[in-house]
């Protein structure tokens, strides 16, 4: 039973904020989430960090000006999933707009495996370009490097993931986590980072004059496609990627968004006029993944990067298409692993390992996440590629950086992990199959000396109870318009209800009719209500409920043959 509990709020923040203006509903919200002056909530774009923050985005600039007068060709390495996608469209878009030679490459993980491998820099030599350029990947690509070198192709890197040991011997990195990066936020994205460097672009062509009387491109109309790529990508959402975040759902919902990314909304039925971080991360960027998943990322990156309405609404069909394949894919992937995992000691365990020939390998990180919400532990999943090799996608849970337990894994046992990258939430690794078992009991070993039973306990964080009046049309829509995330979760509260009717829709959800008694004090003056009547949704649970449930909820306003209704999303209920 996972353990509940409400955050803290800081008094002093709480009173800062309320002294600020920042109503004392939505201040203790903020104060919960380490906010503590009105001043990190800005969302105007004016509030984002400057481009000379991010070490070496000058150098880029320079580099990528002399390109451009030299007439040199670019090329675009990307990664396959939907952070690499957008940067590779980001990047295309800006480049073509200030007088680039740029084209794109983007690895078939089936083939070619991540980043910039040897392989890869080859089937790119094949092009004749003069200057690779990596998005969301590159960091660890030593010996691609070396060989781009070798083939007398120069390397721009630009990545976030953390760096190894070594260090590519290219001709410049930008990467907010190398060493000497002073730039405060850590946790852009990839197509963040590429955002950066196009904005130092533009500034060093600016100052050589390259515009002339021409109006230089509004790099702020990318803002969608680099909002979309941070929420896929599940970085932090500190100050500086809200404001991307919100700057980019503004241009969407006002009905500038990108020929794509407006096709993907559209075959998903979402109104983009109502686009919310949720729409970014859970309804375009599963369809954006699934070309990188079960085909070619190629398709996901022509979708981003054309401004044909047509074009892009039949691309974002197939991606639908590819979706609807992943999550039949899924589904039985998943049913085969928790038939696993039924014969096993999970409680015992502190991790997960699971290997099945036939899994797919394009699936196996959602796979991941799966087991490690089901079980609360880190879990890591592999399938085989056309090679025999093992490819592994894991994802953590809280206290346990897995990229730096990978590393500690490959220095006590040399040679027993062939390549290994990522974060500390998510990573991807490669193994011998005749390795997966001594690989399992390392990772094991080294996750009980990092981890305790108590953070193996799920813990659901709430913000408490809320009160009666303030469960209104105007706080959903206060909340609505603020940009929630990664590191900065979207409020759930708790409440004692009482279930007045219940009935299966859609086959395996309950919608249900509940009575909410007060128990808290409201933020409003003069009010008396001692209970409410509200719809409420439970997802993927068709079982009758008991008359009173304890549950946690969060609120959303539904939209139903022209009438708007408030409901509240059942999440946890004992």
């Amino acid at each position: 039973m996972p353990d509940i509990f409400t955050r803290s709020v800081d008094a002093q923040a709480f009173a800062t904020l309320c002294a600020g203006g920042v109503a004392a509903r939505l201040a203790r919200l903020y104060a919960a989430r380490g906010i503590a002056s009105t001043s990190t909530l800005s969302h105007a774009i004016n509030a984002l960090l400057p481009p000379a923050q991010l070490l070496h985005a000058d150098s880029a600039a320079r580099l990528l000006a002399d390109a451009i007068a030299a007439k040199k060709k670019l090329l675009i390495v990307a990664d396959y999933d939907a952070d690499g996608a957008t940067a590779c469209a980001l990047g295309l878009r800006a480049l073509r707009a200030m007088g680039a030679t740029v084209d794109f490459l983007v690895p078939n993980r089936f083939e070619y495996g991540y980043g910039l491998t040897p392989e890869i820099v080859r089937l790119a030599a094949q092009r004749s370009p003069d200057i690779l350029i990596t998005v969301d990947n590159g960091i660890a690509s030593v010996e691609g490097v070396a060989e781009a070198r070798r083939l007398g192709m120069q390397v721009l890197v630009t990545d976030h993931h953390l760096p190894g040991d070594t260090l590519p011997d290219c001709a410049c990195i930008v990467n907010p986590n190398q060493a000497g990066c002073t730039c405060p936020s850590k946790n852009l994205a990839g197509v963040g980072v590429i955002f950066y460097v196009m904005l130092a672009l533009r500034a060093e062509l600016r100052t050589r004059g390259y515009f002339g009387a021409s109006t230089p491109p509004n790099l702020a109309d990318l803002l969608d496609i680099v909002a979309l790529g941070t929420v896929a990508d599940v970085v932090k959402l500190d100050s500086n990627n809200r404001v991307l975040v919100h700057q980019g759902l503004a241009r969407i919902r006002a009905g500038r968004g990108h020929a794509g990314i407006k096709a993907l909304l559209q075959v998903a039925g979402r109104d983009a006029q109502r686009a919310s971080t949720y729409d970014l991360g859970f309804v375009v960027a599963p369809r954006l993944n699934a070309a990188g998943r079960l085909d070619d990322m190629s398709l996901g990156i022509e979708c981003l990067a054309t401004d044909d309405a047509a074009l892009a609404y039949k691309i974002a069909l197939q991606l639908d298409q590819l979706n609807r394949q992943r999550r039949s894919i899924e589904a039985g992937m998943q049913e085969d692993a928790l038939a696993r995992l039924e014969g096993m000691a999970t409680a015992d365990s502190y991790s997960l390992c699971l290997f099945q020939p036939e899994w797919h390998q394009g699936v196996i990180g959602i796979l991941a996440s799966r087991i490690k919400d089901k079980f609360h532990r880190p879990a890591i999943v592999f399938a085989r590629d056309n090679t025999g090799i093992l490819k592994g996608s894991g994802r953590s849970i809280r206290g346990l950086h897995l990229r730096d337990a990978l590393d500690l894994v490959t220095k006590r046992h040399p040679g027993l992990v062939l390549r290994f990258g990522g974060h500390a939430a998510a990573a991807g690794l490669t193994l011998t199959e005749d390795a997966f078992a001594p690989f399992a009991a390392a990772f094991e070993a080294v996750v009980r000396e990092w981890l305790t039973p108590a953070d193996l306990q799920q813990r659901i964080e709430t913000d408490g109870e809320l009160a009666l009046d303030d469960i209104s049309f105007d706080f959903v829509r206060e909340l609505e318009s603020e940009v929630w995330g990664q590191g900065f979760p979207a409020p759930t509260f708790r409440a004692r209800l009482n279930v007045l009717s219940q009935r299966i829709v859609g086959e395996r959800h309950l919608k249900l009719r509940v009575v909410v008694e007060n128990a808290a004090e409201s933020t409003q003056k003069n009010t008396n209500t001692d209970s409410k009547t509200f719809d409420a949704l439970l997802f993927g649970h068709s079982d009758k409920l008991p008359a009173e449930i304890d549950a946690v909820y969060r609120l959303q306003l539904n939209e139903f043959r022209g009438d708007t209704t408030l409901q509240m999303v059942i999440l946890h209920w004992t």
